[in-house]
């Protein structure tokens, strides 16, 4: 909601729309840094932020400098927020897209924003594949005919939307992922801090989730050993709050419980916690070899490693799209994905060369040395400049909220309470609000109804629960016309035959079994 109406007023300048706290997941630390680079370079307070996404029950600790919130499964929260951003008369919003932040299936609530957004839009991809599933696709395709410019921050990410989905590319802007600006210093001089004096330290950081691939360095630790006995491999992180929800702490479980298996505890440590830019910095600086063993090459971008290559560290790394263009030319180790042994043989080269390892890090920060914030902040601000020449779209006279919603601006569907109703047989006739009440039986009707909406959803999702709940249906329906020519209106819970059938019935089956012909189901 608003804060306060004078401060409506009072804002003009650069919106930020995206996921905001540090620390606590990569594009909202992204979104951070960027926000405090853009407004140290730009010398104006004229920047606010729009915070996406509020997926939790409350609220977030947000600093001032966030004058709004999203829910992310409220879709009038986006509409308003169009409104807050136009009657605030902003010259350019930036907005962080990617597609798990925002509510709906695929992120699609966003779409409600961007149509009622009457400024200048930049849209930073924090995700870029080859090949999108058919409704990312659709809604990607739609924020990049909505965007004013799309950023990315890998050469292989524009190449991709130009040569691949046909995105012209002079809509589309390289700029690199920030680092802090950090001197090159010696590892050593952070080591104390930690406890570990004396030692070489392999750092992963991150949140936690299966597709960092941390289990292959555990695996490779008892090569690495063999050859270097003091090491100590730093894990820093908190589990993803996405995942946690889902499956609880099982990843970190399963990591503890495998290093308990190979004796590896006094080398390997679990820093299950989120940290502050300071301290995450030390912990950065303390590392000898930064490893991001992680098991899926789709990765078009990786803050964690770019903020490690920011302060001249060494990395070794799987092939992932973005390592394989920042490590190029001597910067990095590149290693099969999902193979301990190489990640082994890797590291243990580089601590056995000491000249090659150190040969390695000045090629690192020397690269970065263009991808510090303050030049990416100036990189924005002169894409903003840009688009903002151009002037607003129009100035707006009327609210999102007083338009009727369009078919395409609903909320995503959902099935839930359809399966909720459903047993083996069909589904209940009456309900109370989500519990079934059984004593009313099946009825013909909705059995037709129930099978076109399954169809539907299955077209559109490849929903297996979908093509579950209309063959139910379909058995429904078999057992109700029968062999005879009584066709039955319904079961009772006895599953005994009930009343006969009218014409709206009738007509209601033959719409259903026509749906499931033209479909060819």
């Amino acid at each position: 909601m608003f804060k306060t109406i004078d401060e409506v007023d009072r804002h003009r300048g650069i919106a930020f729309v995206g996921t905001y706290l540090p620390r606590q997941c990569g594009i909202a630390t992204f979104t951070h840094d960027l926000v405090e680079a853009v407004v140290k370079e730009d010398g104006k307070d004229q920047t606010f932020i729009v915070a996406a996404m509020n997926d939790q029950d409350g609220e977030y600790a947000y600093p001032d400098r966030v004058k709004f919130e999203i829910r992310a499964d409220y879709q009038v929260d986006y509409s308003r927020a169009a409104d807050f951003l136009n009657f605030n008369r902003v010259d350019v919003v930036s907005l962080q897209h990617e597609f798990g932040i925002f509510g709906g299936k695929w992120g699609a609530n966003v779409l409600a924003l961007m149509r009622e957004l009457n400024r200048p839009v930049v849209v930073t991809c924090h995700t870029v594949k080859k090949a999108f599933d058919p409704m990312q696709q659709k809604i990607f395709m739609e924020i990049a005919a909505l965007a004013d410019k799309l950023v990315v921050m890998s050469e292989k990410a524009a190449d991709f939307l130009e040569h691949i989905h046909g995105i012209k590319r002079d809509k589309i802007v390289y700029i690199p992922h920030g680092v802090h600006e950090m001197p090159f210093i010696d590892p050593t001089f952070y080591k104390d801090k930690f406890g570990v004096e004396g030692r070489k330290v392999l750092l992963t950081f991150g949140l936690l989730h299966r597709k960092k691939g941390i289990e292959y360095l555990i695996e490779a630790l008892p090569q690495i050993i063999e050859h270097h006995p003091r090491v100590t491999y730093l894990v820093l992180g908190a589990t993803h709050p996405r995942v946690l929800q889902k499956e609880g702490e099982a990843y970190r479980l399963s990591l503890q419980r495998r290093v308990r298996e190979l004796g590896l505890e006094e080398y390997v440590h679990f820093h299950q916690r989120f940290v502050e830019l300071e301290e995450l910095l030390e912990y950065i600086g303390a590392t000898d070899i930064f490893v991001t063993p992680y098991t899926r090459q789709e990765q078009i971008t990786s803050g964690a490693m770019s903020y490690a290559m920011g302060m001249g560290k060494a990395v070794v790394s799987t092939q992932y799209w973005h390592a394989a263009e920042a490590l190029a030319d001597g910067r990095g180790r590149l290693v099969p994905m999902n193979e301990s042994g190489a990640l082994a043989r890797e590291i243990v080269d580089l601590l056995d060369d000491e000249v090659t390892l150190n040969a390695m890090r000045k090629k690192a920060y020397g690269y970065c040395r263009d991808m510090t914030w303050s030049k990416v902040a100036l990189s924005y601000l002169d894409l903003f400049e840009e688009v903002r020449a151009r002037g607003p779209r129009q100035i707006q006279t009327n609210s999102a909220m007083r338009r009727p919603i369009a078919a395409t601006n609903l909320p995503m569907p959902k099935i839930d309470h359809l399966l909720r109703l459903c047993d083996g047989t069909g589904v209940a006739r009456y309900a109370h609000h989500t519990t079934p009440d059984w004593r009313f039986g099946y009825n013909l009707e909705d059995a037709a109804a129930t099978l076109v909406v399954s169809i539907k959803f299955n077209d559109i999702f490849g929903d297996r629960d979908a093509t579950r709940l209309g063959e139910v249906c379909l058995s429904l329906l078999l057992t109700l016309i029968g062999d005879t020519e009584e066709m039955a209106l319904g079961l009772d819970y006895s599953r005994r035959k009930v009343g006969q059938i009218d014409d709206v019935a009738l007509g209601k089956t033959l719409w259903g079994l026509g749906y499931v012909i033209w479909h060819g189901h």
